[in-house]
Formats: structure tokens, sequence, C-alpha cells
């Protein structure tokens, strides 16, 4: 049975698609198949996996618009076992497109519904916003990822976040959930980043994973080359951070 798991934080900049792709990767090579659903239009979890969407190319957004099946926007990436529906700038449309679909809301999980089972875990990056685009993942998906940034201003909005998911909750998908909390970019020598860390594990309690991704130069240079850090550098502290997340991440479903 598959498990469909939204990637979010309305605020950029925080390792949200960093975290997509990366947990994929390393749940592919650890033998789960595994797909990546790009809903932000910057397109960046696609083309870190070596798949950049070209004008031939189908993507999400044609999926949304009805044009194609979300089946025929899939494509493998880098990293084997592990596909990808890619986006490019064209999905900034999709929000002023959909307010008119028939249970706009829905478009995703109608279309996702005839394809995930085909997988173990599919993963959605979703845009730095809580628009349309968004509100479909989030309706698609069982549980979501919150990845924060370490630092005073990822708390200021975290409650617009939790305040859209009990919305979605109540109106639109009683059983999503929340898979876990990420604490990333996390520097130790900093104060701040301690009383920070504190804040969110009083709020989420054992929601927040043990696993933290520290600040790492190779994670930032990996995505520039097309290939998860599994392929880019498995030996950097951001590697090994990941691949932790990832056996956590593991330990942490329900035994089938």
């Amino acid at each position: 049975m598959s498990k469909v798991i939204s990637v979010t934080n309305q605020k950029g900049g925080v390792g949200k698609t960093t975290t997509c792709f990366n947990l994929a990767a390393y749940l592919a090579d650890g033998g789960k198949k595994v797909l990546v659903i790009d809903m932000d239009p910057q397109g960046n979890a696609s083309t870190s996996l070596g798949v950049d969407a070209t004008d031939d190319q189908n993507t999400v957004y044609d999926a949304l618009l009805g044009d194609v099946e979300l089946s025929e926007a899939i494509y493998p990436s880098c990293v084997p076992g592990l596909d990808t529906i890619p986006s490019n700038e064209d999905l900034a449309d999709a929000e002023v497109n959909l307010v008119y679909a028939d249970k706009r809301e829905k478009v995703l999980k109608e279309q996702l519904d005839k394809i995930k089972d085909n997988y173990d875990y599919v993963f959605i990056d979703c845009p730095p916003s809580l628009g349309l685009l968004t509100v479909n993942a989030l309706t698609a998906s069982d549980t979501i990822i919150v990845p924060i940034q370490c630092e005073f201003f990822a708390l200021v909005g975290l409650s617009q976040l939790m305040n859209t998911v009990r919305l979605i909750k109540k109106n639109l998908n009683p059983d999503i959930e929340i898979e876990g909390v990420l604490l990333t970019m996390k520097d130790n020598r900093s104060n701040l980043v301690a009383q920070v860390s504190e804040e969110i594990r009083k709020y989420f309690k054992a929601k927040v994973y043990d696993t933290y991704i520290p600040r790492n130069i190779r994670l930032a240079e990996s995505p520039s080359h097309g290939k998860p850090i599994l392929l880019y550098d498995n030996r950097s502290k951001g590697a090994q951070a990941y691949k932790d997340l990832c056996a956590e991440f593991l330990k942490k479903q329900p035994k089938k």
C-alpha cells in the first residue's frame, strides 16, 4: 500500500525541496519504489534528479489541466527505482486555471489515485505558498513533512501553515496527519538555534525528527549537477544526515 507525503512549508529557503528529493533518493537506493511529484513552478526537485522538463515533455501542469494522464508525465530519474513527474514555470498558471475547474481542490488526488499504488512512497514537493497547488497536494496526501530552518523567522507563519492543514483536515482530507518535522540548516554553535529548536520541539513534541540537517556546502552544490547528494557526494555530512533521516523515517513507519 502506497503512502503519499507532501513536503511543505510556505516559507522559502528552508530546505523543503532538498529534503524532498534527497529523502526520496535514499529510500529508492534502499530498494523502495518511489515517485517525486514536482508541484513547485521552479522545477528544482525534478532538475535535481536529472529530469529537466523541456517543451516536448509532459509535466504535472499538463496533467492538472487534463491534457494528459498523470501516468503520461512520469520519467525515470538518475536514481534507479525513483521516478519523477517534472514541472516548469508553466505551472505558475495553474493557480488561475484551477480556479474554474470542477472539484478544483481534488484535481491532483483524482489523477494520483490511479497510479499511486505502483509505488511504496509518493513525495510531493509543494510550492512555497498556500495557494491551490499546495491545497491540491495536501488533499492528495496521507501525511506531511515540514522542514523548518533553525532561525527566528522560521517560526513566523508556522501557525498559518498549521491552520491550513486543519482546514484541509476538516473540509477536504480528514485523514491527513503530520508525518514529521525536520530541523534544517542547523548550526549548533548558535544559542539562537538552540532556543528555536527547543520551541519547535515544544510545539510539535514527538513529531520532530531526532535527525537534523546541518548547513553543508555539498548539499547546496548537488542540484546544480542534476544529482541528489547520494550520487554527488555520499560521504559528506549532508549525505550522512539524509541517510540517517531515511533510517529514522523507515523506523517510524507502521509495520505491515
